[in-house]
């Protein structure tokens, strides 16, 4: 197990996908009017992208077309102080082609805010990043002396 400078488990690309595969919930990072923007997002995850429904006329989809963004995505149990984080960062693209908007809206995506969300948005988890926190074993001989 390889660890970070912070003491983090270092997770393989093939842990972080499995993750990512696990929620349905995460995070998008774009740029909306030269500023650094951050919307949650309802996702799922097909092969190794992140696809993402939305409305055609979004602040999201006009900032993620054809861009560079990162998505992340985490699960956190804070009573057991364990969990994890992923991040991609990968180019964006909106999806136009009906034979590909067919077979994007078989998969298992709801919408969970109002409206028509009948947009979809393919982020490619080109840089893929992840750690995971596990519960520290017991200082036994620490814990003695408080």
């Amino acid at each position: 197990m390889k660890l970070d400078s912070a003491g983090l488990e270092v997770l393989s690309r093939p842990e972080c996908l499995e993750l990512l595969g696990s929620v349905s919930i995460g995070r998008i990072v774009f740029t909306d009017r030269a500023l650094p923007a951050v919307q949650p997002v309802n996702f799922v995850l097909d092969d190794e992208t992140v696809v993402i429904r939305t409305t055609i006329g979004s602040k999201l989809a006009a900032a993620a077309r054809d861009a560079i963004v990162a998505f992340e995505a985490d699960d956190f149990d804070p009573s057991a102080r364990t969990g994890w984080s992923v991040t991609a960062v990968g180019p964006a693209r909106a999806v136009y082609e009906s034979r590909e908007i067919e077979r994007l809206a078989r998969l298992p995506l709801t919408a969970w805010a109002p409206a028509s969300r009948d947009h979809y948005i393919l982020v490619q988890t080109g840089h893929l990043t992840g750690r995971r926190i596990s519960p520290r074993p017991v200082d036994r001989d620490a814990a003695a002396h408080d």
